[in-house]
Order: C-alpha cells, then sequence, then structure tokens
C-alpha cells in the first residue's frame, strides 16, 4: 500500500526521509535557511519550487537526507501525484521545514500518483510509501484516492474481462463489504419487470442485459437515487461505430464506475441518507435481433421513444433506470454517463458538463467543483431545442435533428423521464485521460466524484 496510516502503537520508521513542501512564491523565503551547499545542489538541478517537480538533498554518507516537493499549495489535491514513482523506492514521511502539511490532500495525492493499471503487465517498479499519522483526515484522503483508483480500474478493464454480469458483480461485491441489499434483473425478466428500453438495446448480445440495483441506509432518511450508464462495450449497433469510434469503447460504461464509486463513498462516510444505486449494463452488439434505426419502443415511464440512432443507446437504457429512481420521489437524482462525442467538442476532455434544473443548484455545484479542483461545467437544458427530439410516430426520438447541440438534447431526452418535482443532476462526462499528466496516466479517469460528494454531505449531513 502507497499510503501508511501510523496508529498510536506504530511509530514512524527512523529511516522514513523528510519531504519538505514548497511553491514557487515562497522557495526564496523558506529555503534561505539551508545550507550554503544544499542551496548550491538546489540551483544546479533547476529546482524552484514549480509544481510537480522536486530535488533530493543527499546525506554526506550518500542516502538521501530530504526530500523537497514543488506543489501548487500545500492542500491541493494533485499536490504529490509526482512524488510516489519518481522518487526512489522506500519510506517518506512529511517534513516540517516547508510549507505546512495537509495530511488529506498527501493521503489523496500520493495514492492518485500510485496507481497503475496492472491487471496484465506487472509495474515497472514499486511506488513509493509515505508514512502519515492515522486521523479522519488521512483516512478519508486515502479513501477517496483508493475509490478513485477503483473507478479507474473498472474502466481500463476491457470488455472481454468486464461484461455487463461482471459489472454487476462489481455492485454486488460493494453491496456485501457495506451490508447493502443487493438485486439483479437479468434477460427478459427486464420485460416481466418492465424495464424494456435496457432490454431493447442489450438484447442482441450474447452477454444478456440485466439491472443492477443496490440499496442502503435508514428508513427515514432522505432518499438519493444515483444511476450509472453501464454499456460495457459499444459497437454502435446496426449504426456502427467506425473502428477508431469503437477503440476506446471498453470506456462506455465509466457512468457506472463513477456511480458506483461515488455509492461506495456514501456508504464508507456513513452519510445520512438513503441510497439506492441502479446500474443498467449492457453491450450494444449486432445480431439479427439487434434493435433497429425506426423502431419504437414504449418506455417504464409509458413513453414511446423512436430510435433515430442505435449508436445514441445510452440514453435509451438510462430512460428507464431513471424512471424507476425517480418513483420514490428522491430528494435528489443524480445520473452520470459518458454519453455525448458533443459535450467533449463544448468542453473537452477534463471538463464534464453539467446539466440542471435548479440554478442555485448547479451554481453552487461549479463553485465547489472549482474550489476543489474537482471541476464541472453548467450547459443548459435549453427548451427550445425539444422539438428537434420530438417524433412524427412517437413522443420522443433519441437523436435531434443535426449534430448541433448534441449534448443538450441528450439531456433534454432525459428530462422528460424525470418528474418536474425530483431534484436532479446529469452528468456528462469523459471518463479518460487522453494525455499523460503527473498523477494521471493514459486510460481511465475518475472524475467529479469529490465534487458531488461534498454537495452530498454540504446538503445532507456529514454522517
Amino acid at each position: 500500500m502507497s499510503v501508511e496510516l501510523l496508529t498510536r502503537n506504530r511509530k514512524a520508521s527512523v529511516a522514513a526521509t523528510p519531504i519538505h513542501l514548497v511553491d514557487q512564491a515562497s522557495f526564496e523565503q523558506l529555503t534561505a535557511p539551508l545550507p550554503a551547499a544544499a542551496r548550491a545542489w538546489m540551483a544546479v538541478q533547476g529546482f524552484r519550487g514549480g509544481a510537480d517537480s522536486h530535488v533530493v538533498l543527499p546525506a554526506g554518507d550518500g542516502s538521501i537526507a530530504a526530500v523537497w516537493a514543488g506543489v501548487r499549495a500545500a492542500g491541493h489535491p494533485q499536490a504529490l501525484v509526482s512524488l510516489p514513482t519518481q522518487l526512489p523506492v522506500g519510506r517518506y514521511r512529511l517534513g516540517d521545514e516547508g510549507l505546512p502539511p495537509d495530511e488529506e490532500a498527501a493521503a489523496l495525492s500520493w495514492t492518485l500518483g500510485s496507481y497503475a493499471f496492472d491487471l496484465y503487465r506487472p509495474r515497472k517498479r514499486d511506488a513509493a510509501t509515505l508514512e502519515l499519522p492515522a486521523s479522519e483526515a488521512t483516512r478519508r484522503g486515502a479513501l477517496v484516492g483508493e475509490t478513485s483508483n477503483a473507478t479507474r480500474d473498472l474502466i481500463n478493464t476491457p470488455a472481454e474481462h468486464l461484461g455487463p454480469a461482471e459489472l454487476a458483480a462489481a455492485v454486488q461485491m460493494a453491496a456485501r463489504a457495506h451490508g447493502a441489499r443487493y438485486r439483479e434483473i437479468v434477460g427478459d425478466a427486464l420485460l416481466k419487470k418492465n424495464f424494456p428500453a435496457i432490454h431493447a438495446v442489450g438484447r442482441a448480445a450474447a452477454r444478456v442485459p440485466r439491472l443492477a440495483e443496490l440499496t442502503w441506509g435508514h428508513r427515514g432518511d432522505p432518499l438519493v437515487v444515483i444511476v450509472g450508464k453501464g454499456v460495457c462495450f459499444d459497437t454502435g449497433g446496426l449504426d456502427i461505430k467506425g473502428a477508431d469510434g469503437m477503440r476506446l469503447m471498453k470506456k462506455d460504461m465509466g457512468g457506472a464506475a463513477h456511480a458506483l464509486g461515488l455509492a461506495q463513498l456514501v456508504m464508507a462516510l456513513k452519510l445520512p441518507v438513503q441510497l439506492q444505486l441502479l446500474i443498467p449494463a449492457v453491450e450494444n452488439a449486432i445480431s439479427g435481433n439487434a434493435y433497429r434505426p425506426g423502431d419504437v419502443f414504449k418506455t417504464r415511464a409509458g413513453l414511446h421513444i423512436e430510435i433515430g440512432n442505435t449508436d445514441a443507446e445510452g440514453r435509451v437504457i438510462l430512460c428507464d433506470a431513471i424512471a424507476y429512481g425517480a418513483e420514490r420521489k428522491p430528494a435528489l437524482l443524480i445520473d452520470l454517463a459518458t454519453l455525448t462525442g458533443a459535450a467533449r467538442v463544448a468542453l473537452g476532455p477534463a471538463l464534464p458538463a453539467m446539466f440542471c434544473r435548479d440554478m442555485a443548484m448547479a451554481r453552487s455545484l461549479v463553485d465547489r467543483g472549482l474550489a476543489l479542483h474537482d471541476p464541472l461545467w453548467h450547459l443548459p437544458l435549453w427548451r427550445d431545442y425539444h422539438g428537434g427530439i420530438e417524433s412524427a410516430v412517437a413522443d420522443i426520438v433519441n437523436t435531434g435533428r443535426n449534430a448541433m447541440g448534441g449534448a443538450i438534447n441528450a439531456a433534454l431526452f432525459l428530462e422528460d423521464f424525470v418528474p418536474a418535482d425530483v431534484p436532479w443532476v446529469h452528468l456528462d462526462l469523459f471518463g479518460w485521460n487522453d494525455q499523460a499528466r503527473p498523477g494521471r496516466p493514459v486510460g481511465g479517469e475518475a472524475q467529479t466524484l469529490r465534487t458531488l460528494l461534498a454537495h452530498l454531505q454540504a446538503t445532507f449531513g456529514q454522517g
């Protein structure tokens, strides 16, 4: 484990090397008391306290005397992400000669920076270990980091080893770990239980569709429903994707991975809510019984939807799950999905799109995300565009008239399944790093988890 939390009976290792934190603004002041040789060594190494940089100060015997690490701020959630795999393997601790450390941020960033997807190929090297005192702050930081890494693992796992059944099994495992209740509706039972849209999308695959449901908490507490898009692989269906568009479609269950991660944080921190987690898990495949462009289906909510394009399948499976989750009139309904390329074109890969009818809630979420360095951005549910998803043969169609406003069209489609009196937040996220940055290797990424968790804590209490 890259972060080791020390109890009262477990003292810090004598051999643990201190890490002192500094930023560019404080560099001259904080390093002035150091011996001239140490300051000269920093100059030779070009170290000036820049973020994600560090310098190792040698001791007289050739060992490491100390590490000085440049950070954006001591409390930044990415403060130490570059260190676990850049420092020599060994044991480290936070020092006291630089900026006052933030132990929660240290635990979080060190855990994130230690991540590697090693299911198939062993790591090139072990991560260094950071010793921290066991406290509520360090436990929380490590928990959020480990949950984020588990979210990354799910997204990174290829569809061969993570189909609908395996995704549902991950939900069941979380239920067992936290004493939650679990049930699963599989295959043609979806039709009997009135989830026709989920069945329609997944019926062509050899691996049958299902709805995984986890419930947790005490009766009488506010109900929070979290829904995650679980398309384990998306060929596009009969409107088949090209090779480039299909290459990363193992990540199309990223919304489900995030929904599960958020649910696990809610349960681990024992927030005073009732939780209902819903994961419609399917594979959008092609066979003789695949759903077709032009087909019309009656959904759980009673609305008839026309299929304009089989590659807009995410909103089709979500509409049944959202309608089901809304039936108990939750205090808040959140859905997360890797839903549209249009959101990526508008905001890029690192800034998830957020849709919310409550402007005060939307502004609070945006402000909270900026403060926590876990951003999302508010896009409008522009009702004037609703005519673009209205069908001549059904209530609505799952595609707009053209490519313009694609993320808004998808959100408007989902809104039709959320009663006006149910508070609702829709997240259209990428869940992927398309280029490597410190602590963020190419591959699956956890986005908005900390912001959503903080919103739940502020709204419903800390637990």
